[in-house]
């Protein structure tokens, strides 16, 4: 009898420490047919233009006193071909360990940026290949989109609704000295970064700020990029309308690139949604000279199947200016209009 319960007990000590952990496989599919506009017209299948396709893995460890550990790892992949994201790294989209507790949280790895965080956030503003985010190479969009390296402090929360955090990258990954600093004089701190983010939700009011200050440059002169994303939201129950501002600067550049927008998302039905939205951008190659803008509309329908499963509609426009050439996904000449428009589905799990 006695071996009995010392059996049981030994069994049920096994099961709570199973259970002190948890860690989730998880997944979005998305695939469209599409046909872009530049130079030249495509009709092609593609991936990745309503979410981005991703197979990940994440954990969380209950260590006891309010404290847990937690890992986050996420590949991409592309639906259309079956290979692996742009980029050569296997866990492009994430790759941190971290700890939370009643100091808050801080997280090790390579992590959405500051600015990154907000756009790419598709129920705010979004950062795939049809918005103007991403079409406009934003530092929040495409550049900075994520960092390596990253030391990120998510700060405890104290006001309902309230989140921050702050971060740092000691190589950001677009420095030909990704994982160390420069210690000389002229080049020192190169590739490293500094960024902030905070966000407000109380009810149908939100907003937001991301900023950036990044060392980008490893040859004699110092140059700095810095990027301000921000955003004020307000959902009116028939419509939500959301206004956002975004400028980038680079040292030794003429002009600062803006982008400035409004999106409006109506919800037809329960399971039907659409949201239009028109943006101007402002010295998009940052030169001296007045014919480098852009205006891009777009317009977003989504069907949702299940919670699981949805179709979506995307059609989005973009006007040149004579010397800026922005397009959707089909390289364009100066001056010339680009376009696009996808009909996909997308599946998480």
């Amino acid at each position: 009898m006695k071996k009995t319960i010392l059996a049981a007990a030994a069994l049920l000590s096994l099961s709570g420490a199973a259970l002190a952990q948890s860690v989730s496989i998880y997944g979005v599919l998305d695939a469209s047919i599409e046909s872009v506009k530049g130079t030249e017209s495509v009709t092609r299948v593609t991936s990745d233009n309503y979410a981005s396709s991703r197979l990940g893995f994440k954990g969380v460890e209950d260590l006891g006193d309010g404290l847990k550990a937690k890992f986050v790892l996420e590949h991409n992949v592309k639906v259309d071909t079956g290979i692996q994201g742009n980029t050569p790294r296997f866990w492009d989209r994430a790759a941190w360990v971290g700890l939370e507790g009643g100091f808050g949280e801080l997280r090790l790895g390579r992590i959405d940026s500051s600015i990154g965080l907000l756009a790419g956030n598709s129920a705010i503003l979004g950062a795939q290949a049809y918005d103007d985010l991403k079409i406009a190479k934003t530092f929040a969009g495409d550049k900075y989109r994520r960092l390596d390296n990253a030391i990120t402090y998510y700060v405890p929360a104290v006001v309902p609704g309230l989140t921050a955090q702050i971060q740092y990258s000691t190589a950001t990954g677009t420095s030909a000295a990704v994982g160390t600093e420069a210690k000389d004089d002229a080049t020192a701190g190169s590739g490293t970064a500094f960024g902030l983010n905070v966000q407000y939700a109380a009810g149908p009011f939100g907003a937001g700020l991301g900023y950036i200050n990044a060392k980008t440059d490893t040859s004699s002169a110092k140059k700095t990029d810095k990027g301000v994303l921000l955003y004020g939201s307000y959902d009116f129950g028939a419509a939500k309308l959301t206004a956002y501002y975004n400028q980038d600067s680079t040292s030794g550049t003429a002009e600062d690139r803006t982008l400035f927008g409004i999106k409006v998302g109506v919800p037809v039905t329960k399971d039907f949604s659409l949201q239009a939205s028109v943006a101007q951008v402002k010295d998009q190659e940052q030169t001296a000279n007045n014919k480098d803008d852009a205006t891009i509309v777009a317009i977003k329908g989504v069907y949702n199947l299940s919670k699981r499963t949805a179709l979506y509609a995307l059609i989005t426009t973009v006007s040149n200016d004579d010397q800026v050439k922005l397009n959707v996904g089909q390289a364009t000449d100066d001056g010339k209009n680009a376009h696009g428009i996808a009909f996909g589905i997308r599946h998480s799990f």
